[in-house]
């Protein structure tokens, strides 16, 4: 047996009061991989029924000692508070806010791995296990007194004895209880957990396109948080309800559970990207813990603080009411921030429609009035949780539809502060929010901007609007179908002559569908140079209208219902299928795009380049009641056919770019293992290697075959000429 590492009372001192002393037991802490080696050097202190105490330290190969104890079992415990100063631990422990009672098992578990990759826990008896030995399966929570802060307990094969905590009485209501004159060996489980992959470079990647897609959907889900009614009275609060934010971050991921679903409705399963990490490096939920937090007291009444109120914005019944939903959490690199876009037809409708334009006080220019009282209420929040949390961590901004528009927002009053956080922004069919010198002044922000295909709600607010909710008759664009001379007087009413255009802001990312006819599809995630694609929805609804008006009936619910706008159904499984094609192009070390496809899109530019020609000259040759604002319109049809030429040219440049690590996972194409770890885990989910064509390059002629049918012979690779002098 190991040797004797001590107790708290002396020999004579326990023969004087017992005795029947004399017991003998040991136990061993180990890894999932039977070593305990892990664990050595870790004090401990063991409790025996008659509740005298015991300490010492594990050996070197995790085993602890216990002699001349009272007969019967004993309860273990190892709660000393990690010593060690100025790391990542220790600042974690002395935060101003909701600092953590981490221990020095915790810190030890945590640098342990799983046997089993998908973190279940092993079914079989350790090889090494003796044949007279107790054992059994245990967490951190089980031996530690705080665990508000530590994972939620999983199912385990094989649970510490009931009997023996029974005999204990009240010397057992704490810690795992062992049976005595024995050998018990405690595999200990590691705390990991699943963190979703974001690259923090500031670049464009597909990556960071699809997982942030995904976060984007999650926001309009609810925390998820019980009991969430101030003042809570529980000791605790769970997080069961699926999907949730709260579920997502506090429960699921924090037990190495993964997850796929963002959306109560959704059948397909999209999973992210997930690595593992140390359980203290994962995305937090702050813990609840009355006892240990003044802040959770329930004695507080409303003031009573808990998860939700710290990581969920939701504003409705409050003073200011906006209808503002938003979620937050934080790792030690990253902060996250993900506002809920349109949830509610008519309140966040009128929201989106009151496009009056107003100063933005936090910088120049004007920002859409309803945008911008959202933004304010999203700021409160964001600002408070960066107080609370912010150590110099990346901050990740994204948002759907409304959502988007406020995100942008946001990022920009957060950029201007003296904080100068590093912002990164995702915004996914957001309508636009500013005016050309708004936009202009918030160059700086990092902004990838994506278009699904017809989404038409980009093209809202249109650039010359500046109309107040009380102004707009929902159902004016109905009524004045024909009527087109009464349209024009309505819309007469809203021109925006005497401030700068709405315009939008960022990095364009748009995803085409490329039709070849029958079933054959393909996509391209590409940035054009004009509004005709990004915004092709509003750009057909202007082709076939007389003077500006819809051809179709109830615009404003389109706009809202659009397939093309919604992300369970269009923007995550499309930005999933440009995540596998990109991978696959990444892979065999070639362009993003065909040249079939390149000849597709060229042809398409030119039907619409003829389009725009013949109205153009339709509006000059008509009589025209109100000139300016067809002189407005000439112009601006001009100059996008000028954008139009630059557009094809622009497209030829996609067919000789070969897609690098860098382009598909950002800063986590310098981490070559973990990447393939976390790869390993995505692609072993049949859901991620389906077969769907959305998601490959067309069949067909290859690049090669397609340049030898128009006359040009070269060797294998890329084209790197000028697909235009074809």
């Amino acid at each position: 047996m190991n040797s004797y590492f001590g107790t708290s009372m002396s020999f004579q001192e326990r023969m004087l009061f017992c005795p029947v002393q004399g017991s003998e037991s040991s136990f061993q802490l180990t890894d999932e991989f039977g070593a305990g080696e892990p664990y050595a050097g870790l004090a401990f202190k063991v409790t025996d029924a008659e509740g005298f105490e015991y300490s010492g330290l594990l050996n070197s190969s995790g085993v602890g000692l216990v002699i001349n104890h009272f007969a019967g079992p004993l309860a273990l415990k190892m709660g000393a508070d990690y010593k060690q100063v100025r790391d990542y631990y220790s600042q974690l422990s002395i935060r101003k806010h909701y600092p953590l009672r981490i221990t020095e098992l915790q810190v030890r578990a945590e640098q342990t791995r799983y046997a089993n990759e998908d973190g279940s826990r092993p079914r079989a008896l350790p090889t090494s296990q003796l044949s007279d030995a107790d054992f059994c399966q245990v967490e951190v929570r089980d031996l530690v007194e705080h665990v508000s802060h530590l994972p939620p307990e999983v199912e385990r094969h094989y649970p510490p004895s009931t009997g023996a905590r029974r005999l204990m009485g009240e010397h057992g209501l704490r810690g795992v209880c062992i049976a005595g004159n024995r050998h018990t060996v405690l595999q200990v489980r590691p705390l990991r957990a699943l963190r979703p992959m974001l690259s923090t470079d500031p670049q464009f990647c597909a990556l960071n396109l699809y997982q942030l897609a995904l976060m984007s959907t999650l926001s309009y889900c609810p925390f998820g948080q019980a009991p969430d009614k101030h003042p809570i009275v529980e000791p605790m609060v769970t997080f069961a309800e699926e999907p949730s934010s709260g579920n997502w971050f506090a429960d699921s991921l924090a037990k190495f559970k993964e997850i796929w679903k963002v959306d109560v409705g959704q059948t397909q399963a999209y999973y992210p990207l997930y690595e593992d990490v140390a359980y203290s490096r994962r995305f937090e939920v702050v813990p609840f813990d009355p006892e240990l937090y003044p802040k959770n007291n329930p004695q507080l009444g409303p003031d009573q603080d808990s998860p939700i109120k710290i990581h969920f914005l939701d504003d409705r019944g409050e003073i200011v009411d906006t209808d503002t939903q938003a979620f937050a959490t934080h790792s030690d690199e990253i902060i996250l921030i993900v506002i809920r876009g349109t949830s509610e037809m008519w309140r966040d409708a009128l929201r989106d429609l009151d496009a009056f334009q107003v100063p933005f006080e936090e910088g120049v220019g004007t920002v859409h009035r309803g945008f911008y009282e959202a933004a304010k209420q999203a700021y409160d929040f964001a600002y408070k949780y960066l107080e609370k949390f912010y150590a110099g961590q990346k901050l990740l901004i994204c948002g759907h539809s409304l959502g988007g528009a406020i995100a942008l927002i946001l990022s920009e009053m957060l950029r201007r502060m003296p904080e100068r956080y590093d912002i990164l922004l995702y915004t996914y069919g957001a309508p636009r929010a500013g005016d050309s010198t708004f936009v202009e002044a918030a160059k700086p922000l990092v902004h990838h901007r994506m278009v699904n295909h017809n989404d038409p709600v980009p093209s809202v607010p249109a650039p010359w609007m500046k109309f107040k909710p009380s102004e707009f008759d929902y159902g004016a664009a109905i009524r004045f179908k024909n009527v087109p001379a009464e349209f024009i007087a309505y819309v007469a009413g809203m021109i925006n002559m005497d401030a700068d255009p709405y315009t939008h802001h960022g990095q364009l990312q748009h995803f085409m569908r490329v039709n070849f006819g029958g079933n054959e599809v393909s996509h391209i995630l590409w940035e054009p140079g004009c509004e005709t694609l990004a915004e092709h929805a509003a750009c057909s609804m202007a082709l076939d209208q007389y003077e500006g008006l819809p051809v179709r009936d109830g615009l404003g619910r389109q706009l809202l219902d659009a397939g093309d706008h919604s992300m369970v159904s269009s923007y995550v499984p499309h930005c999933w299928a440009t995540l596998r094609r990109w991978q696959e192009a990444q892979e065999g070390a070639r362009p993003l795009v065909t040249n079939r496809e390149v000849e597709w899109v060229r042809l398409m530019l030119s039907r619409v380049e003829e389009q725009l020609n013949q109205r153009v000259g339709h509006l000059k040759e008509a009589s025209d009641p109100f000139p300016r604002i067809t002189r407005a319109t000439v112009q601006a049809m001009t100059k996008e056919l000028s954008n139009i030429r630059m557009t094809a040219k622009r497209l030829s440049s996609l067919a000789y770019h070969v897609v690098s690590a860098e382009d598909v996972y950002g800063a986590h194409a310098a981490h070559p293992e973990c990447l393939a770890e976390a790869l390993k885990r995505w692609l072993d989910h049949a859901d991620n290697t389906r077969s769907v064509q959305l998601a490959m390059a067309p069949q067909g002629m290859s690049m090669a075959e397609f340049d030898i049918s128009m006359g040009f012979a070269r060797d294998t690779g890329p084209y790197y000429g000028d697909i235009l002098d074809l």
